[in-house]
């Protein structure tokens, strides 16, 4: 038999898409199907950025590209974050990539081994433990609490530092809370680190753009610092509703940089080149659309807390950024993972349950408010109906 001599059967998975193809599997045998599980806009690409993808093919940009991004979109994203964050960045130190997932691959490869310890926030996106036990190293889970909005907490991520420790990973705002971690925190978090100069830091702010109630997103790279060592990983999928373009960036210091390079061109050689152009469009064009899809994310956001907290042993604290509310729901009886499923096979409404999202997602669902008003208004209705059936 057939067996990889790697550490294979210690990669997770995302099982948000295995939830996807369940809800479509049951939306192909007739069932009503309302997905509040997959985080992915439900809104078109902004047209001038499709046309700028167009026309970039028709003016015959049909080639590979540098493994690193062609030079305007880097100076793009270079201009951006040094305008939106007064940061201090280099198109030389952007990388273009596929998204938003490799720059986590790349991060967690080069620091992650037997012997190395990674700290990562729970809940969290779930491709961080999973790609740091492929690589051997230790997953040191950053609690996140409902208690502080699910922001970390500076003092206890940094009591959580030994000297095995190789990287942080920070996510804010983040994914599957919403929670946003204020900037006082984030000032702790990088006055403390100064104690640990070899330890590197991602920070995932691919929700950069995407918060609420008038906070602004404090980045990781307005603090000069942190500069010689910190990972940022950002990206279009979001903001731009350009999930399927595979179209991400990331910003690496300088004595990385072509380290990255080199895992570049061993792998996927370079980023879709039309995918490219669309990205310059979407920087350096009108802004108007992405504006109008948070205006309605907000609309979505303030009815669905106050949906799920009509439901009978439901709660749920007010995101402050992305587009998911995460209801506690132990008092509920159900095990978040049960309640999932059979919301799905029982109601009709996709979500996600909590651990998948971590060892401190149990009690919790992830609900993507990324579904018209209307879906999200039905589905909670069902899951009332459900809840009060079985209560």
């Amino acid at each position: 038999m057939l067996r990889p001599i790697s550490n294979f059967e210690s990669l997770g998975d995302e099982n948000a898409f295995a939830v996807l193809a369940r809800a479509n599997q049951l939306a192909a045998e007739g069932r009503d199907i309302i997905n509040l599980g997959i985080g992915q806009p439900d809104f078109k690409t902004p047209d001038h950025i499709v046309q700028a993808a167009i026309d970039a093919l028709n003016a015959g940009e049909h080639g590979y590209t540098p493994a690193i991004g062609i030079p305007k979109l880097r100076e793009a994203v270079a201009d951006d974050l040094n305008r939106r964050h007064g940061a201090s960045i280099s198109p030389d130190e952007v990388m273009i990539m596929p998204g938003g997932k490799v720059t986590m691959y790349m991060a967690i490869t080069m620091f992650g081994q037997p012997g190395a310890e990674i700290l990562y926030p729970d809940p969290g996106f779930p491709i961080y433990r999973s790609m740091i036990e492929f690589t051997g190293a230790k997953p040191v889970p950053v609690p996140l609490r409902e208690e502080n909005g699910f922001a970390f907490s500076a003092d206890e991520l940094l009591g959580l530092i030994t000297p095995a420790t190789r990287l942080i990973i920070v996510n804010s705002p983040s994914n599957p809370t919403g929670g946003v971690t204020p900037k006082s925190e984030i000032d702790k978090l990088v006055k403390g680190l100064q104690a640990f100069p070899d330890v590197a830091i991602m920070s995932d702010e691919i929700y950069s753009r995407m918060t609420f109630d008038g906070l602004e997103h404090q980045s990781l790279t307005s603090y000069p610092e942190l500069k010689d060592r910190l990972i940022l990983l950002s990206g279009w999928s979001k903001t731009y509703a350009m999930t399927g373009w595979r179209l991400g960036f990331s910003v690496w210091p300088k004595q990385l940089y072509d380290d990255v390079r080199k895992l570049a061109v061993n792998s996927y050689s370079c980023v879709n080149s039309a995918a490219q152009f669309a990205g310059i469009a979407a920087i350096n064009g009108p802004q108007e659309a992405a504006d109008a899809m948070m205006v309605e994310f907000d609309t979505r956001r303030k009815a669905v807390v106050e949906a799920l907290n009509g439901l009978p042993s439901v709660s749920c604290v007010t995101p402050k950024g992305a587009f998911y509310a995460f209801p506690n729901i132990s008092q509920t009886g159900f095990k978040a993972k049960d309640l999932s499923s059979r919301l799905l096979e029982e109601a009709g409404v996709a979500t996600i349950g909590g651990p998948d999202f971590g060892v401190y997602g149990e009690g919790y669902i992830r609900l993507s408010y990324a579904n018209s008003l209307d879906n999200i208004l039905k589905a909670v209705e069902r899951m009332g109906e459900f809840l009060s059936k079985n209560g």
